[in-house]
């Protein structure tokens, strides 16, 4: 089974993937230069090309816990990726929400209140919309790398309850005006195609494809079959998955800035806690390190910073120097499962 490398113009114009050994020949030769990007290898052109691409489609299957996505043109399946889903948002909206109204009945320093800055703009629900930019960011991300014409999705829907006008629930689930706003902004990177779950399945059983029951599970069929369904429907050129390798993506979570600990430590201290920044690296950045390896940063304290796995999330340590990290990328997930062909090289 061939494996393909993501090809960049010297532009910076995505281009058809390449088979691993031409990427290699071309690195050798002079004309590309290999780089990475956040769990895929891909090469940069140092000439000018003639820039034809193919038709490449995005199949994306949302989920609640597990969401999936397939990049694939008529000939071949470039890549699958299963995600985890944000699923903390709601309950941390919950106890901040706690906090500020416990400190109304003491005399805690607070700032001025200021305008409503979000006036005006779409409004989403905090835990909507952290899933849905999580979907966003996915997309974003995969389109600085394939040339990609069209996404697919699968179109989930909430249960609609009747009204006055016969139709309460269409514009007030938050589920509903998530959707709509992700679709919004996917279409300013390509335009969007829907297709319903009955339809998605009525296609998988034409293709004599089995979903697993197992929703949880780190295999092909439990998600990743659905999006290359999706992909499959809009290019063609398959009756069975070419290439069921996948990248498995999580996102991180990061705790915003808090004055104080939500319980105070002995002596009635309360430390600060949370931010994004440890000793000059923006938490979640990838470095490169001399015992550790590849790996993200964490926390802070007394001058060092603590490193976690980019497998498993587990940390580290917490007593590395900012001076042995070797910055590599910005980034606000990290891979738990890397195919051999997505880090050719490296």
């Amino acid at each position: 089974m061939q494996k393909f490398v993501p090809v960049i113009s010297v532009e910076g114009k995505p281009l058809m993937p390449t088979t691993n050994k031409r990427a290699d020949s071309l690195v050798r030769r002079g004309k590309a230069i290999r780089r990475f990007n956040r769990g895929i290898f891909y090469i940069q052109l140092t000439g000018k090309s003639k820039g034809y691409t193919q038709e490449v489609a995005v199949g994306i299957d949302p989920g609640s816990k597990k969401e999936a996505f397939t990049i694939k043109s008529a000939h071949h399946t470039y890549l699958n990726i299963q995600a985890d889903a944000v699923t903390w948002v709601k309950k941390a909206e919950e106890v901040s929400t706690q906090m500020r109204r416990s400190r109304r009945s003491r005399k805690t320093p607070y700032r001025k209140m200021r305008p409503n800055r979000n006036q005006g703009q779409f409004r989403l629900p905090p835990s909507t919309r952290a899933r849905w930019q999580w979907k966003l960011r996915i997309a974003n991300w995969l389109a600085t790398l394939y040339p990609i014409i069209c996404f697919v999705i699968e179109d989930i829907r909430a249960k609609t309850r009747k009204g006055t006008d016969g139709q309460w629930n269409q514009s007030f689930s938050p589920l509903q005006v998530g959707k709509a706003w992700f679709y919004w902004q996917l279409s300013y990177i390509a335009p969007v195609k829907t297709l319903q779950g009955y339809e998605t399945a009525e296609q998988r059983d034409m293709l004599g494809l089995k979903k697993s029951s197992a929703k949880l599970s780190e295999n092909f069929e439990a998600h990743c079959v659905d999006s290359w369904v999706l992909a499959n429907w809009v290019v063609g050129g398959h009756t069975e998955p070419d290439n069921k390798a996948m990248l498995l993506v999580t996102p991180l979570r990061f705790h915003r800035r808090q004055l104080h600990r939500l319980q105070p430590e002995k002596g009635g201290i309360r430390k600060p806690y949370g931010g994004m920044i440890s000793m000059g690296f923006k938490r979640g950045t990838w470095i490169k390190h001399p015992k550790h390896g590849v790996c993200y940063v964490g926390g802070t304290s007394d001058g060092r910073i603590s490193l976690h796995s980019l497998e498993n999330g587990k940390r580290l340590c917490q007593n590395a120097k900012p001076a042995d990290c070797q910055f590599l990328t910005l980034s606000s997930f990290r891979v738990r499962k890397e195919p051999a062909a997505l880090l050719h090289g490296h």
